[in-house]
């Protein structure tokens, strides 16, 4: 095996799977993940644990642990904050009533944005999108690989940056929660919740008021962050006692070129911080 594909990091407790808007299954993903020496992953499905049984068989399999986790949309100040949840408790009726909602509401946009799209010229059916969402969480993602198989575009950032990105012809607004309501939401799951890639959206004035509702960590390292970012939300977290946690934002090639899994990262003993504070929770 050519040692210089393993990654030099432990964990990767950001990656996407087929249970949301990912490319790999759960059992891609890890055995993905093995291959390249990772130690841990977390599986962080957008508004699904649908994929944390899968994965943790194969984890079990190719003696990788298995951080269970959740990334939540939320909207502050016009900017897009997405939170982290991690280690919840899944039987939560509390969770699973709230992720049907958001589940539901993904549903009611895409239906939106196919008429979006007819409007353009382009017919597209419910059948098509869902045919790319082998999950049960659909998103945007289902939709451009639909516009690509018909040939509309060449790439699914063609489809966004075309059709469906924000600005484009055929763009609908996300139902959100405040990242007060999705930090909630973690906590009330007795889940550690994280704030994801705050550089991305310039988000450090609002990680004060999110500590004080119960945000205990900040992804300080993630592929849209660079070495001044990393600089930056490190001091943040120390100053806050805050949990810094890393990892790819994986979702496969084709959806993010060039963000590779196990590229981003942290030791494996931030997932027994993580399971530490979960259970303090």
């Amino acid at each position: 095996m050519d040692h210089s594909a393993f990654s030099q990091f432990e964990a990767d407790l950001h990656c996407h799977t087929t249970a949301s808007d990912g490319l790999l299954t759960p059992t891609e993903l890890i055995c993905s993940a093995a291959e390249l020496g990772l130690k841990g992953i977390g599986i962080t499905d957008h508004d699904t644990i649908q994929g944390w049984q899968e994965a943790e068989e194969a984890g079990e399999k190719h003696q990788i642990r298995i951080l269970r986790g959740i990334e939540l949309s939320t909207e502050w100040q016009g900017k897009e904050v997405h939170i982290l949840g991690y280690d919840l408790d899944g039987s939560s009726s509390f969770l699973n009533d709230k992720l049907r909602y958001l589940r539901q509401a993904r549903e009611h946009r895409m239906l939106k944005i196919l008429d979006r799209l007819e409007a353009q010229g382009i017919d597209i059916n419910v059948d098509e999108v869902q045919q790319f969402a082998q999950g049960e969480s659909i998103g945007r993602p289902h939709i451009a690989h639909a516009l690509m198989e018909r040939g509309y575009v060449s790439s699914i950032g063609e489809g966004f940056d075309r059709y469906i990105g924000m600005g484009a012809p055929a763009y609908v607004p996300r139902y959100k929660m405040t990242p007060e309501e999705g930090i909630e939401l973690v906590r009330a799951a007795h889940g550690v919740a994280v704030l994801a890639h705050p550089g991305v959206h310039r988000l450090e004035e609002g990680i004060p008021t999110w500590v004080k509702v119960g945000l205990q960590g900040i992804e300080v390292f993630h592929s849209d962050h660079n070495p001044e970012d990393e600089r930056k939300f490190h001091t943040i977290a120390q100053k806050y006692q805050l949990l810094i946690t890393g990892g790819s934002d994986f979702h496969g090639e084709a959806l993010k070129p060039g963000v590779k899994l196990g590229g981003w990262g942290v030791s494996l003993n931030v997932i027994q911080q993580i399971l530490d504070l979960a259970e303090r929770n």
